[in-house]
């Protein structure tokens, strides 16, 4: 395909997903949590609060401030990136989980000294999400200047401007280059997934405010989703083991992915909760939290497998049994037994049951609050399907073999 029939396509990509935010706080906001319009909607609402203004900039950019100064100053473990293909290895700082203790600290005191009115999150959400979405652009703007005068690291220009600020122009942005702060390692997860949290506690907030309790499902789903922001960080180090740090370059795509998408969307779970389905049934709420935690078991379980099996294949035991694997050609082994032997990216499975958790605590008066589990399931079965053809491409022969002795991809038995 030519450049020029590119072109329209990151345009058309930017286009759409930036619509996708908007459209979802304007169906749980403004809309009665429809999908589609009605003469109910309140559209002149909706684009009022989604005016930009000083107040919510400030707190945007003092938000994203305060978290590059914890990157920057909390101690930090170092550790070297997997080698670039020059051979080098980039450091990085592993500080994560210290800056999430830190921050929900804060904001809990904050709160409940009353200096820091996080409810007031609720009725200013469109103007912060309008805020975060023109830092975003500009932000990508920067990265694509940055990234073709100093690459600081492998750097790919197509020469399509669209193109290139769509994807990114380099793989390791950093200021300084090589040795300074990492741009896309910072928010790949800080701004965005703390962010996500405090989000939620805000809604929390407002929710006591306006009904003087906070629901069970509402306590549901934060436990729930900062159980996984926490599981997160508590790995931080192997994010730069993901396809994101490795392969992916630093544009809009995942500038606005981490710092609107998944802020803005993945928190619609507590924005639906402030004021509905505030009196589940506590057996209901007892049997979502049961099926998170068994995603949690799947998700860390699974990963730990196949880390023990990398360390020490001959002596990894898995579920009491010495651990079963096959040889390849490359003189590695993949591994069948645990989880592994039932389906071949399992993790994914787990991992899914985890989103799907937190649509469940919200109940069904809404399609809005299960958009994440959705559209996680289009992710992973992405992911899946590229991580399949990139390893049949590296195992050969042994990857169909591999195939017909693990025959699911995800769901064991079904998919």
């Amino acid at each position: 395909m030519s450049e020029r029939r590119r072109l329209p396509v990151a345009e058309m990509n930017m286009t759409i997903m930036t619509a996708i935010v908007f459209f979802l706080y304007f169906a749980v906001a403004f809309n009665g949590g429809s999908l589609i319009p009605g003469p109910g909607s309140d559209w002149r609402g909706f684009l009022a609060a989604i005016t930009p203004t000083v107040g919510a900039a400030l707190v945007f950019l003092g938000w994203f401030g305060f978290q590059v100064l914890l990157e920057r100053l909390l101690p930090a473990r170092i550790v070297e990136g997997t080698p670039l293909p020059d051979g080098s290895r980039l450091s990085y700082r592993i500080n994560g989980l210290l800056a999430m203790v830190v921050t929900l600290v804060l904001v809990g005191v904050g709160y409940a000294s009353g200096w820091l009115p996080i409810a007031l999150i609720l009725p200013n959400f469109g103007a912060l999400l309008s805020v975060a979405t023109i830092f975003s652009f500009a932000l990508s703007l920067f990265l694509w200047w940055w990234g073709k005068a100093r690459p600081g690291g492998p750097s790919k220009i197509s020469g399509n401007f669209a193109r290139d600020y769509f994807y990114g122009t380099a793989l390791n942005p950093r200021t300084p280059p090589v040795t300074g702060f990492d741009w896309k390692f910072f928010c790949e997860c800080r701004p965005g997934l703390i962010g996500w949290i405090v989000i939620d506690l805000g809604l929390a907030a407002a929710q006591f405010e306006k009904y003087g309790e906070v629901s069970i499902s509402m306590c549901a789903v934060i436990a729930l989703q900062m159980a996984y922001v926490f599981n997160n960080f508590r790995n931080e180090a192997w994010l730069l083991t993901t396809i994101d740090i490795q392969s992916e370059r630093f544009g809009w795509m995942l500038v606005f992915g981490d710092l609107v998408l998944v802020p803005g969307t993945y928190c619609l779970q507590a924005f639906w909760l402030v004021d509905h389905f505030r009196d589940p049934s506590p057996l209901y709420i007892g049997a979502v939290l049961l099926f998170g935690l068994t995603g949690f078991v799947i998700f860390i379980d699974s990963n730990l497998q196949k880390a023990r099996f990398r360390r020490d294949p001959d002596k990894c035991v898995i579920w009491g049994k010495p651990a079963q694997s096959m040889p390849t050609a490359r003189g590695t082994r993949l591994l069948l037994s645990g989880y592994w032997g039932m389906a071949r990216h399992v993790n994914y499975f787990g991992d899914w049951m985890i989103a799907l958790s937190f649509g469940l605590c919200a109940g069904f008066g809404s399609l809005v609050p299960y958009f994440y589990p959705f559209w996680f399931a289009f992710l992973l079965v992405t992911r899946e399907r590229r991580d399949d053809r990139w390893c049949a491409k590296k195992y050969g022969d042994d990857w169909d073999e591999y195939r017909a002795r693990v025959p699911s991809r995800i769901v064991p038995g079904i998919y």
